[in-house]
């Protein structure tokens, strides 16, 4: 007989800790999305390859987070909860400010964006063109995540689109706009 014995049940009322993915793999399965797709595409398509793939995952995200709630009222109400429980599911803090013009355009502003915390800064060149060497780079890495907010969106009924600016690194702003 083998050494090998089965696993003890957990007693009555004992909760069996949640299986999470460690935070350094979603980091480098996102890098490597990156460079995957940049590597067989280039520019627009990469970016557009992108963005699908996120605006699927966001749609099964949604799904996933929203599945046990009441259903969510008007768009103000459904920008709250991606800014608030879907951020903090997905990026482990809430946004850090929500900014809207009551006219269709809500402006999500990140001042520590995680998927932009590791991003190397080149080292040549001037302030400013290292500034913008740097923004170019974080563009690369945003398409994914813009793809998943679009997507989570789009699951809970709001149809726009989603672009984001990282002015300061790893500040990060997306601008959601509400398509008619």
């Amino acid at each position: 007989m083998s050494g090998l014995q089965p696993s003890p049940t957990p007693a009555a009322g004992v909760k069996k800790p949640a299986r999470r993915c460690a935070e350094v793999c979603l980091e480098l399965l996102c890098v490597e999305s990156v460079r995957l797709f940049h590597e067989k595409q280039s520019g627009p398509a990469a970016a557009a390859a992108l963005e699908a793939v996120g605006f699927r995952v966001g749609q099964q995200l949604a799904e996933r987070y929203t599945r046990d709630k009441t259903r969510l009222g008007d768009t103000l109400e459904i920008i709250k909860f991606v800014c608030k429980e879907f951020w903090q599911a997905l990026f482990k803090k809430q946004v850090d400010n929500l900014k809207t013009n009551h006219r269709g355009v809500y402006v999500l502003q990140d001042n520590g964006f995680r998927w932009l915390q590791r991003l190397s800064i080149p080292a040549a060149g001037s302030d400013a063109a290292r500034e913008e060497a740097a923004r170019q780079i974080a563009l690369s890495y945003l398409h994914l995540p813009c793809g998943v907010v679009r997507g989570a969106l789009c699951h809970l009924g709001v149809s726009c689109t989603v672009e984001a600016d990282p002015k300061h690194l790893p500040s990060c702003t997306f601008t959601v706009r509400i398509l008619a």
